[in-house]
């Protein structure tokens, strides 16, 4: 980072263990979603940064790949004690280029350190198989990295979901090419110090700031790259895919949701209300996983909706920097505009508007892209404003009767990321999530997560998991060696009529 007296935040490329400026010379700006007023500036790499980048990440797995997992471990928790160390400052970071509120973020962020520390013990104490081959022969696996692998990132979470690649992928033994979105790439940068800081070789991580249709598409086509990781949009991930699945690397993506939120009438009201509340307005409902369809159970259906506006008005939204706001901008202008043109195709839909449904007036919510908590009642599920991504804080209320109807429509849409259920009975919560199409079901809660914990969907959500294992093992190649340990001589084509295994 470079901050000339008196002057504007500037961001140089991370390449190679060192900053530089983009090939074209070329700067673009990032600005605060809370006023529209430029904070920053950054390099705009394209295609010729990216080969820069690929070249350098080859260098940089060639010393980072050859250390041992014990060594990479060691590298990885200093990472997290660094991180640990500097979260303040990434944190205003966070909160400056996505709006997103400090009471948020700092909660957030304090959990990055365990996904280094975690990968670190799984790089040290991971164990290669050995199988039942059968008769004299011994079979084993080994592991090994896939080499260069490109990571694209979104604005919403643009930290915690980096840190859900890079720390699998180094973790493994990859150098990495990281595009973040130009909406929110700041703080790629800021790991970069950590990292090398933390010991990481020079070249083994690297950022590449720039545009989807540039930056972003070079990396997804280079012949360099051995796995695609994205988060992103549905139709950019399937585009992203197609050029994978052309080149026949691995691919992972965690793309879009609409989360249902089944709440059952036996669940307390008031906790029921508080986790709805959580999972469709926290980060001001820009995360994949909101709860964005509440499916409510018809006897409460009338108190759920009543208890839920109540609450929804008494959300505190302001400036981020301050600790008393809980919901903070969107994170652009453009991002404002789907949501008001959402909540326009709801009310013309027949939809009842519950609460919300104006844009924010008035300072100190002029300048910026401040929008309510926006409340739906009588939400039919083939609306649309029931079945499209918003990403936004727009909540859709549907009643159900009975648990046939209710597993229905949570399996009625597209998407199958996350879903929550809220009930008291113990043997319908496993039953219900257990029929819920979603690669991840909460009970009882929502939006938790955990390194060790698996992470993806199913459906137009995406494929592939982060986090756990699973993640480590997709950032390897899996080899099967095969030794012969009989002492028997073999001769297929000798003459006899002994027989013989053939395979």
């Amino acid at each position: 980072m470079a901050s000339p007296a008196g002057g504007m935040r500037i961001e140089k490329l991370a390449i190679g263990g060192a900053r530089v400026d983009a090939v074209s010379g070329k700067t673009f700006a990032i600005h605060s979603p809370v006023s529209g007023e430029p904070i920053a500036r950054v390099a705009e790499g394209d295609a010729a940064d990216i080969d820069a980048a690929v070249k350098a990440a080859e260098r940089g797995f060639a010393a980072w790949g050859a250390m041992s997992g014990a060594a990479r471990a060691d590298v990885l928790n200093r990472a997290a004690a660094l991180l640990t160390a500097r979260l303040p400052e990434i944190v205003d970071t966070e909160v400056a280029q996505t709006g997103r509120p400090i009471r948020e973020m700092r909660a957030q962020l304090a959990r990055l350190p365990e996904w280094y520390t975690y990968f670190g013990a799984v790089a040290r104490t991971h164990e290669d198989s050995v199988f039942p081959f059968g008769g004299p022969y011994l079979n084993y696996s080994r592991r090994s990295p896939l080499g260069v692998v490109g990571l694209v990132t979104p604005w919403n979470h643009p930290l915690l979901i980096l840190t859900k690649k890079v720390a699998p992928a180094l973790a493994a033994g990859n150098a990495v090419v990281v595009k973040p979105s130009e909406l929110a790439p700041l703080t790629p940068f800021m790991l970069a110090d950590v990292l090398a800081e933390a010991g990481l070789p020079a070249g083994a991580y690297n950022v590449v700031t720039g545009f989807g249709a540039t930056a972003g598409a070079a990396l997804t086509a280079h012949p360099g790259i051995r796995k695609l990781d994205l988060t992103g949009g549905t139709e950019t991930g399937r585009r992203a895919g197609a050029i994978a699945g052309e080149r026949l690397i691995p691919y992972s993506a965690e793309l879009g949701g609409k989360a249902s939120v089944v709440i059952f009438a036996d669940a307390p009201l008031e906790r029921a209300v508080s986790g709805a509340l959580f999972a469709s307005f926290i980060a001001a409902g820009q995360t994949c996983v909101q709860g964005a369809r509440l499916l409510v159970e018809r006897p409460i259906y009338d108190r759920f909706v009543e208890a839920l506006v109540a609450r929804a008005r008494k959300i505190r939204m302001g400036d981020p920097t301050d600790m008393a706001t809980e919901l903070g901008p969107l994170i652009s202008a453009r991002q404002l505009a789907t949501v008001e043109r959402y909540v326009g195709i709801g009310r013309a839909e027949g939809a009842r508007l519950a609460s919300g449904g104006e844009r924010a007036s008035g300072p100190p919510f002029d300048r910026g892209y401040f929008y309510p908590p926006t409340i739906f009642a009588d939400v039919r599920n083939e609306m649309r404003i029931a079945q499209e991504e918003i990403f936004g804080p727009v909540a859709c209320i549907i009643p159900f009767d009975g648990e046939e109807e209710a597993v229905r429509l949570a399996n009625g849409t597209p998407f199958g990321l996350a879903a929550g259920v809220w009930t008291n009975d113990v043997a319908r919560a496993h039953r219900v999530a257990s029929r819920i199409a979603a690669g991840i079901v909460w009970i009882n809660d929502h939006h938790r997560i955990d390194p060790s914990s698996p992470w993806g969907g199913f459906g137009d959500s995406g494929l592939g998991k982060e986090n756990g294992a699973a993640a480590y093992e997709a950032y390897t190649r899996l080899q099967s060696i095969v030794l012969n340990v009989s002492a028997e001589p073999f001769d297929w084509y000798a003459a006899g009529e002994r027989p013989q295994r053939y395979s």
